[in-house]
C-alpha cells in the first residue's frame, strides 16, 4: 500500500464524510487501486487509531477526519490542493506546479502532483496534451531525491520544470500564496475589523 495513502484520505474526507466504497473510489482515481476488504480494515486501524471517526448509517458505515486530526494536515501540499480545486481544470496543474515549485526552489515529481490532489491519470494526460507546460528537468532528478525525506520519491523517477508561465497562472498562483501566508501566520491586530478581504481584492 502506497506510503502517502494516509495523506490523500485525509485530503478525501476533509470536510466530508464517505462510505468505504466512496473512499476507495476517489483513491483509484488518483491512481491507488486497493481491494475493498483491504480499504475496509485500512480504515477501520485508522479509526481505533482515533485519526478517523466512524458513523453507522445503514446500510453503510462512513467515516471522517477527527477534527485534530484535520488542524495538523496544513502541509504545503494540502494548502495547495485546497487552492487549486475551485481553478479551470486546465489551470490546475500550471498552477499548482508554479506554487509547489517557487516555493521549493527545485523542479517536480509525479508523487507531488498526486498529494496536491491530483490524479495519476488526469497528470499523465496532460503530459500528452497539446497544452502541457511541463517538460524534464535537464538535470538528474537524483540531486533532488538525496534531500527529499519528508515523502517517498521512487528511484528514477523523472522531475519537471515548468516553461511558459503565463499571466493567469501567476495571477491564480499569487492568490493561492497569499492565502498559504494568510493561514500560517498570526495576522491579528494587523487587519482592521471593518475590513472584508477575499481573494478577489488580489486580482
Amino acid at each position: 500500500m502506497s506510503d502517502n495513502i494516509y495523506l490523500l484520505i485525509s485530503q478525501i474526507l476533509k470536510g466530508r464524510q464517505l462510505s468505504i466504497s466512496g473512499v476507495t473510489r476517489e483513491l483509484k482515481d488518483r491512481g491507488i487501486d486497493e481491494h475493498r476488504l483491504v480499504m475496509t480494515g485500512y480504515l477501520r486501524a485508522l479509526k481505533d487509531l482515533r485519526k478517523l471517526n466512524e458513523v453507522e448509517i445503514p446500510p453503510s458505515k462512513v467515516y471522517s477526519i477527527v477534527e485534530s486530526e484535520q488542524n495538523d494536515n496544513g502541509d504545503i501540499y494540502s494548502f495547495i490542493a485546497e487552492g487549486i480545486k475551485s481553478l479551470d481544470s486546465a489551470l490546475m496543474i500550471p498552477v499548482a506546479a508554479y506554487v509547489l515549485s517557487r516555493t521549493l526552489d527545485r523542479p517536480l515529481f509525479k508523487e507531488e502532483f498526486i498529494r496536491m490532489g491530483l490524479s495519476g491519470k488526469s497528470f499523465t494526460e496532460y503530459l500528452s496534451s497539446s497544452n502541457c507546460d511541463l517538460i524534464l528537468t535537464d538535470k538528474n532528478p537524483k540531486d533532488y531525491t538525496a534531500g527529499i525525506t519528508k515523502i517517498k520519491i521512487q528511484s528514477g523517477e523523472p522531475a519537471y520544470d515548468l516553461k511558459n508561465v503565463n499571466t493567469d497562472v501567476i495571477k491564480n498562483s499569487n492568490c493561492i500564496l497569499l492565502k498559504i501566508v494568510r493561514s500560517s501566520v498570526d495576522l491579528g491586530g494587523l487587519i482592521p475589523k471593518t475590513k472584508s478581504t477575499s481573494l478577489g481584492d488580489f486580482g
